[in-house]
């Protein structure tokens, strides 16, 4: 047996390209910048790119259709024909226009097929978007119906196999598994079961696996990380149902289920159950699960032991991966083990060589995508007992143990603090009720009060100054004087438009993370180091490898300006705790709660040194509170009790007449709806269009007593919703809430879009909530 047998796996790879090419080409084909025919010369580059960087690290199994334009899920729905009607042409494919209107919206001036007709006749709106799991990636929810059909709509799977082939490259196809799929999926009837579209849906799948077969493909991996979720016993048959009939119409080609995120628990006798040929394990996430298997199971069932964390960027210790390795390996036997990422390396960046500017020591202590499949090559050698790689062991080694010991992780005056945080930092002085009517009388604010989520567009001129003051271009006075023209510019257009509650539109702002983290101890800050969150939009998490510390005011300054140009309220912005925490690339020495109070504090500091300043609105948003979610109900109550005790730490610090807002994104808000009231801000805003106000339903049930700004229209897409429909939206609000309850803003920040769509809509959202006060009050207050 070869000292280098030991299969090296990749579950799929980051798709955008080590500077971002996958951004570039779609922007500019979406801009008309550039032909149909050059984003897909783009695409085949990076993937081209992609399976030859794989194999060169010495990856051996190497992934196929793991790339997308768009979303992996969104794939699958225009794979098997699920494109709602809204969307559909009577063509036989789907084209790149119906693709990117499912996934973006659309606006045009004629009846074409791929428009559809939208709420008033022209155009459409986009999916609904929501978190893949319990990371910051998003998919497009698929739309299920009863009587719906299947077909085979893109042969994207068969086609990049064949495209890799020609390469030389013989790769293991990707799929999005059937049950998964489904249950990712929603329906118009909230009674329908889109698990029951089952045996309608796997003809399409089957399709897929015999022409795969036909040209040569051995392994075709099926995603299936509903296996970490609460299954009932529905689902664990559908599970086994779909791979019984996959496995026996299909005989040819070898499946591996992948499961990841989490624990399988209660489904692990599932999983080990089915008819497949491979399991892939999530043994980061769920390291017990490696004993477990070691114990017992199938023979020949061929194991993907997922070692090196796909979801965060710290480099392994390999030399304890491999002495935890070996014993588990020597009972499985060498022949049917795999070694592999937890999951895909799509959650990380491509490549840390990338980063010139991180302290030597920070970086050592760093793996992104090429790293960790270098460390899998490493660990499969040194696994199958080749002593070649022992000077790389004993680096890997030597950086954990530096980061172990280095003075930047720990400061003692945030143990100090940390162990002061009191009952009386976690609540308010006064209950809602007698808070609003406080604000009410010092406000005085129209019924269904306007204002926007925070961020105004961040224009080409605004990156550009940005990027020529990172450089030295122009200097910081230069750079002050264009942000406070750029912020004087928003702030008089919010007043002509007539925004009751005005923001100062964060031009000086990168990123609603890092511009926080930048201005904090404890944080280190990368170029190059981008993840897909979706489609085009990319973001560079922080890394948190240490205790947080707020050395002096962030934003104290840039409100202050702000609020002297206009006499109307100013909400100052702040990101909060678990915003910041589940946003970042966090430490993995102490437990995230702890990470989460630290950070709890530092804002806290920053709140009461903007009331002292004279804010009297604070917005403080917990965008990403929900998505940090865990996948298990059993471990909510406590992930949520200690979420919802760092926004109290940060936001109760202030007198009653202060109104304190925040601002949550794609939540399902009915199983959280007690924490979001615990929270207790004195009014929260939410993104509601795509879901048309469904989600305002939890609220309603449980007669939420606090202030409600629903989303009138969706910031993801491009398109500019009228008056009306906005004015429709809101009048299924006022369906589930008192008016006394709304506020009127768009879903969320607006800093993605362009001006020539933003003006517009707020226009319109300005008009929609002066009809909404006409109706409430004929005198229009």
């Amino acid at each position: 047996m070869s000292l280098l047998s030991l299969p090296v796996a990749t579950l799929g790879t980051p798709r955008i390209g080590p500077r971002r090419e996958l951004k570039l080409a779609l922007e500019s084909y979406w801009a008309g910048k550039s032909s149909e025919q050059q984003l897909l010369e783009d695409a085949a580059g990076l993937r081209a790119a992609n399976w030859a960087r794989q194999k060169s690290i010495g990856v051996t199994v190497i992934p196929s259709n793991d790339f997308s334009l768009y979303d992996q899920v969104l794939d699958t729905s225009v794979m098997v024909g699920a494109i709602p009607e809204i969307y559909a042409s009577k063509a036989e494919s789907v084209s790149l226009k119906t693709y990117f209107a499912m996934a973006r919206g659309s606006q045009c001036d004629d009846r074409d097929a791929y428009c559809g007709h939208g709420p008033r006749g022209f155009g459409a709106p986009a999916q609904e978007m929501t978190k893949w799991f319990d990371t910051n990636y998003h998919y497009m929810v698929p739309e299920f119906h009863r009587g719906q059909t299947f077909r085979l709509c893109s042969r994207k799977p068969i086609e990049e196999y064949e495209e890799a082939k020609a390469l030389g490259f013989q790769t293991r196809p990707v799929l999005i598994g059937p049950v998964t799929f489904l249950k990712l999926g929603k329906s118009p009837d909230p009674a329908f079961q889109p698990l029951s579209l089952l045996d309608e849906l796997l003809p399409a799948y089957i399709e897929v696996l015999q022409e795969l077969a036909k040209r040569g493909a051995n392994w075709v991996q099926f995603d299936e990380p509903c296996l970490v979720l609460d299954l009932d016993e529905r689902g664990r048959q559908s599970l086994r149902h779909a791979y019984d009939r996959l496995a026996k119409e299909v005989p040819a080609i070898k499946i591996l289920v992948a499961s990841y995120f989490g624990d399988l628990r209660d489904n692990l006798n599932t999983a080990l159950s089915l008819p497949v040929a491979g399991l892939h394990l999530d043994l980061v996430r769920a390291p017990q699960l490696l004993d477990q298997i070691s114990a017992g199971g199938r023979s020949d069932l061929v194991m993907s032991l997922g070692v090196v964390d796909g979801r965060n960027v710290w480099r392994s210790n390999l030399s304890s991966l491999r002495q935890r390795l070996e014993p588990a390996i020597a009972k499985l036997g060498k022949d049917r083990v795999q070694i592999a990422p937890s999951c895909s390396l799509l959650h990380v960046p491509v490549d840390v060589e990338l980063e010139t500017g991180l302290a030597s020591d920070v970086k050592s202590w760093l793996a992104f995508a090429v790293q960790k499949m270098r460390e899998l090559a490493i660990l499969a050698r040194a696994l199958a007992g080749d002593q070649n790689v022992a000077p790389a062991l004993a680096e890997s080694e030597c950086a954990a143990t530096v980061r172990r010991t280095s003075p930047k992780i720990r400061d003692a005056n945030v143990a100090v603090r940390m162990k002061a945080i009191d009952q009386t930092m976690r609540r308010r002085a006064s209950p809602f009720a007698r808070r609003a009517e406080i604000q009410s009388n010092r406000f005085g604010l129209p019924a269904f009060p306007t204002t926007t989520i925070g961020s105004f567009p961040q224009t080409t001129e605004v990156r550009n100054a940005r990027a020529a003051h990172a450089r030295g271009a122009i200097s910081d006075e230069q750079y002050d004087r264009f942000l406070k023209e750029e912020t004087a510019r928003a702030v008089r257009w919010q007043e002509d438009i007539g925004l009751d509650v005005l923001v100062h539109g964060e031009f000086e702002r990168n990123d609603m993370v890092q511009y926080f983290g930048e201005h904090l101890a404890g944080f280190a800050f990368t170029r190059n180091g981008w993840v897909q969150s979706y489609g085009s939009r990319c973001v560079r998490p922080p890394i948190l490898f240490g205790d947080v510390v707020r050395p002096k005011p962030i934003t104290v300054d840039w409100w202050r300006y702000a609020q002297s140009l206009t006499r109307k309220p100013m909400k100052a912005m702040l990101t909060g705790p678990v915003t910041i925490l589940n946003w970042s690339f966090v430490r993995d020495d102490i437990p995230r709660s702890e990470v989460c109070r630290q950070i709890a504090l530092a804002i806290r500091d920053e709140v009461r040194d903007l009331e002292n300043a004279g804010a009297t609105m604070i917005q403080i948003d917990e965008a990403a509170l929900r998505e940090g979610m865990p996948l298990r109900r059993s471990e909510w109550t406590a992930y949520l009790d200690w979420a919802v005790d760092c926004f109290s730490i940060c936001s109760s610090g202030v007198a009653d007449e202060t109104q304190i807002h925040t601002h949550m994104c794609y939540s399902e808000f009915n199983d959280i709806i007690g924490a979001i009231a615990a929270m207790d801000a004195d009014v929260i805003s939410i993104e509601t269009s795509r879901s048309k106000m469904e989600l305002l339903d939890a609220f309603r049930n449980y007669e939420f007593p606090n202030q409600i700004g629903p989303g009138v229209y969706d910031i993801h897409s491009p398109r500019v919703p009228e008056a009306d429909e906005m004015k429709e939206l809101m009048a299924l609000a006022q369906t589930r809430l008192q008016d006394s309850q709304l506020w009127v803003n768009p879903d969320c920040g607006l800093k993605t879009r362009k001006w020539e769509e933003v003006r517009p809509a707020l226009a319109n959202m300005v008009a929609a909530a002066r009809q909404l006060r006409a109706a409430f009050d004929p005198r229009g207050r």
